[in-house]
């Protein structure tokens, strides 16, 4: 477990931007802020100041925010060093193995290319938490945009080994859309039935459903199970026209 407070922010329509505090150094973190106004909003109702940015990829729906935030914070925005060129705000450019800080706890950067090119996570061992951007859902995984089915497999094998009770960060409410795909896809599975009978009550009462944890999505994720890099591909494919 963690003394960190971790704080959702629900952005655009269906963006989580993740608000980290550590209450040993007050110091805090914003992960993905595709828009400013909420993360600003929420971080002085609550007192804390903003000291740094942290992004796992390009996309303006997780760095949108970037500017707003540094220009009214001063905080210092790390983020993957092979997609500078497309984050002009960066400061500090992260590959696998850098760590970053919060207070005493350090994250350190899991290269994780598929959904982009450069993506990255943070990983804080010491804390069981990981922010995994777009590249793991509950119940699914981030499109491949730039990279490739054998780079997901890999990184869907990365994160399978990490401790089961790692709390998983990602950036999207997608499970319900990710749940119904994987009832399909996985029939006989009743960890995956279960789970979306708790999902769908979760959902109709307007709550969210990550962040999930590693057994969870061992259990019921068809990505992190996937056998291969071609079944996988094949998933990702059936996922991309699914209509269920």
């Amino acid at each position: 477990m963690t003394d960190l407070d971790i704080v959702r922010i629900p952005a655009f329509t269906d963006n989580y931007i993740w608000l980290v505090h550590d209450p040993v150094s007050q110091e805090t973190v914003v992960i993905d802020p595709g828009d400013a106004a909420p993360v600003l909003a929420e971080a002085g109702r609550r007192g804390w100041t903003i000291g740094q940015v942290w992004n796992t990829h390009w996309h303006a729906d997780h760095t949108g925010g970037n500017a707003e935030v540094k220009a009214a914070t001063g905080a210092i925005i790390s983020g993957p060093a092979a997609e500078a060129a497309k984050i002009p705000t960066l400061d500090i450019e992260l590959a696998e193995g850098d760590t970053v800080r919060l207070g005493s706890h350090v994250a350190r950067v899991i290269a994780a290319p598929g959904h982009t090119a450069g993506h990255i996570l943070f990983h804080l061992a010491q804390d069981a938490t990981i922010f995994v951007g777009d590249t793991l859902f509950a119940m699914g995984c981030g499109r491949l945009f730039e990279g490739t089915p054998e780079q997901m497999f890999g990184n869907m094998q990365r994160l399978a080994a990490l401790p089961a009770e790692t709390s998983v960060y990602c950036a999207h409410e997608y499970t319900q859309s990710n749940g119904r795909f994987a009832l399909v896809t996985e029939p006989d599975n009743a960890d995956v039935a279960a789970r979306m009978r708790d999902v769908d009550a979760v959902r109709a009462a307007g709550e969210a459903t990550v962040p999930t944890t590693i057994a969870l999505e061992r259990a019921t994720n068809p990505f992190l199970r996937a056998a291969s890099a071609e079944q996988l591909a094949d998933r990702r494919a059936a996922k991309d026209s699914f209509r269920g």
